[in-house]
């Protein structure tokens, strides 16, 4: 997949294109049929698949003091799953205070006509653009007529009977339900980081418990999980606690996990790190003493390491 990082990164004779817009967090379900879509029509019509997104968020830039917002997927995440998915391109467009007031007909024709030479956009039926979101689906259809270019409509994708959406992704997820989210995402929830400054990480590492670094993207709620973690591309099974320790009157949050079947590793504080999420063993409690939070450990390993056995059978 070409990434674009700017609408002057398109090649003068780029296009022609069948485009999707939107923010794509998480690249659902929702998103990957739409992608489906777009890649099909694009060979039908030999031109050119396309997602345009925006970085950063337009949340952090219009609502910087109130947003709260913590995403599914980073931008290079996002740009991973949107590769996987076959689309051939991805222009990232900077979201900033100056883009925000664009109208809906500059971004059409300085986005859409003048600079990826769309011949087809592809959109979900709430698909807002403009300056305070001015504009909607049916303005984008006016100016597609106008401008040259068809658009098709999608409605939203149903799972248990709500729609497929990032919101009610993130929501879940806060909430500690990765099971659930993983089958609105298509694959489970993963987050990537490095191991925690100051833990004596060194060339050659030998206890079994990482701590992650600082992350500021969208965690699972408080509690206990099965996990895998990647490691130097190697898997490692995994039960990872989300929390503040409480059992030992800590007020530090980590995101802690005891690696099962470990051996010693190259490990150091910039060391890449995966962590997936695959399915919530308890909420975080409060112990009346660290005996019984490890006699909880046992058991809470004891679950994971029948998990990952049946996994393996059912495999």
């Amino acid at each position: 997949m070409k990434i674009y990082r700017a609408l002057s990164e398109l090649p003068g004779v780029f296009g022609p294109t069948v485009a999707t817009i939107g923010n794509f967090d998480g690249v659902h379900r929702g998103h990957q049929w739409v992608m489906a879509e777009v890649i099909a029509r694009a060979k039908e019509l030999s031109a050119t698949s396309l997602a345009i997104t925006l970085d950063p968020h337009p949340a952090r830039v219009l609502r910087p003091e109130t947003s709260t917002l913590a995403l599914i997927t980073p931008l290079e995440e996002k740009l991973a799953l949107l590769a996987a998915t076959g689309i051939d391109a991805t222009l990232v467009l900077p979201f900033d205070p100056a883009f925000s007031k664009w109208t809906a007909r500059d971004f059409a024709v300085r986005i859409l006509r003048d600079g990826a030479h769309v011949i087809e956009v592809h959109e979900g039926e709430d698909f807002r653009f403009g300056h305070n979101a001015q504009a909607g689906i049916d303005s984008l259809a006016q100016l597609g007529m106008e401008l040259g270019f068809a658009v098709k409509t999608y409605f939203p994708q149903n799972f248990r009977g709500a729609p497929v959406s990032s919101s009610r992704i993130r929501a879940l997820i806060g909430a500690g339900e990765v099971s659930h989210a993983r089958a609105l995402l298509g694959a489970p929830f993963t987050i990537l980081s490095t191991p925690a400054p100051g833990r004596g990480y060194g060339s050659k590492y030998t206890v079994p418990t990482i701590n992650l670094a600082p992350y500021a993207e969208l965690l699972p709620a408080n509690g206990v999980y099965i996990t895998t973690m990647v490691i130097n591309q190697e898997i490692f099974e995994a039960v990872t606690n989300i929390g503040n320790r409480p059992t030992f009157g800590a007020d530090s949050f980590t995101v802690e996990s005891h690696l099962l079947n470990f051996h010693p590793i190259v490990l150091d504080e910039s060391t890449p790190i995966r962590l997936t999420f695959l399915k919530r063993l308890r909420p975080e409690i409060r112990w009346p003493n660290p005996e019984a939070l490890r006699a909880q450990i046992g058991l809470d390993v004891t679950r994971a390491r029948r998990y990952f056995t049946l996994c393996k059978l059912t495999r």
